[in-house]
């Protein structure tokens, strides 16, 4: 069965972030790329529990997308019973851990 995918506030300004520092709206490349974290986001759709849960909270898990130095980490949380992913942050994987805080809409 599959899952919704809900993405919320927060990690939707991250995708404008992230789309407009990588000059998306310029560059075919960085569009593609772009449209490539998209569906890995919506992929979560399909086993959702494939990905490890986080370092900072067992609760979380996440998906890597891309390749070296370019790797992000879309954190989410999976509700079993409601058969829902929500989709919190979507973060640089070189930036420090994140807080409780981070996750705030």
């Amino acid at each position: 069965m599959a899952y919704a995918v809900k993405i919320t506030t927060r990690a939707e300004l991250d995708l404008e972030g992230i789309y407009s520092a990588i000059h998306a709206d310029e560059s075919d490349t960085a569009r593609a790329w772009y449209l490539g974290l998209y569906r890995a986001a919506l992929s979560l759709e399909r086993d959702p529990l494939r990905c490890p849960t986080t370092p900072e909270s067992k609760t979380l898990r996440h998906l890597l997308y891309g390749k070296k130095p370019h790797v992000y980490r879309l954190i989410f949380r999976v509700f079993e019973k409601k058969q829902e992913i929500e989709i919190l942050h979507i973060r640089h994987g070189a930036r420090d851990s994140f807080h409780g805080e981070d996750l705030r809409a």
